[in-house]
């Protein structure tokens, strides 16, 4: 097997899947990913409302903008000045057609070349990092997410932070919460709070539950059978998952990091 090239592997995702399943999970289905986002962008926005004093009038960025779900969230909350980027010409270009008045650039957070020269009140980075699956790249990417920001700024990081062992895929790295927070305070980044996102909606990752895990079995045969029915069982779970990850403090599957740069 040779080195991953996640350049390579995204551009080819992101063309042969033009819905949200190429920034999604590939095997539940585009109905089923919907309902997903729909709680992603829910619980967002609560979070962006709570850790931020005010957002209208704010200069935002969204790293790894993809389908500009995030880059839709930072509309509706009010932000100005709003910059997208992702690390594939196919998510700029369709982006850049699809929201003329959003500046969207070609960039890769692991990497310190072509960072923007602006700093920001607030940075998004959702559902991305666990995709760098070299830890220097890693060091690397939080590194620039902290030069981007503003004195006082925010950090919204969403990734699923397990109280286990790292465990490494080809393209997909789960890191502790131990090896995560210290990474964030060797690139001068601050812990304030962590929020779920998700527990009945989403792979358990963080969970040692049978129940979870048999539950998550069913959805995944029910996708299979017909996206469809993936879609209605998701619809009639979203109001009971965003009450449950409203009142649960460690999440089972991803969650939302906020950090803040160290005093």
């Amino acid at each position: 097997m040779g080195q991953f090239d996640p350049e390579a592997y995204w551009e080819k995702r992101l063309r042969t899947n033009t819905g949200l399943t190429g920034v999604g999970y590939l095997g539940l289905g585009e109905p089923f990913n919907r309902w997903m986002y729909r709680v992603r962008q829910a619980v967002f926005a609560r979070v962006a409302r709570t850790h931020l004093p005010r957002i209208k009038g704010i200069d935002v960025l969204d790293v790894g903008s993809g389908t500009g779900q995030y880059l839709d969230a930072w509309r509706s909350l009010g932000a100005a000045h709003i910059v997208g980027s992702d690390l594939t010409t196919t998510a700029v270009e369709r982006l850049s057609q699809a929201m003329p008045d959003v500046r969207v650039l070609r960039m890769d957070i692991s990497d310190s070349a072509a960072l923007p020269q602006e700093r920001f009140d607030a940075i998004t980075c959702m559902d991305v990092l666990f995709h760098v699956v070299d830890d220097a790249r890693l060091e690397q990417a939080l590194a620039n997410l902290k030069r981007l920001l503003k004195p006082g700024g925010v950090l919204f990081l969403s990734d699923i932070f397990v109280h286990g062992q790292d465990h490494k895929q080809e393209h997909f790295t789960t890191r502790s919460l131990a090896t995560y927070t210290a990474a964030l305070e060797r690139n001068g980044l601050r812990v304030v709070q962590r929020h779920p996102v998700f527990h009945l909606l989403n792979r358990p990752l963080d969970s040692n539950s049978p129940l979870l895990h048999r539950w998550w079995g069913l959805v995944m045969r029910v996708c299979k059978l017909h996206p469809g029915l993936g879609g209605a069982l998701a619809a009639a779970v979203y109001p009971l998952e965003l009450l449950l990850v409203r009142l649960r403090r460690e999440g089972v599957s991803a969650e939302i990091m906020v950090c803040v740069p160290q005093a």
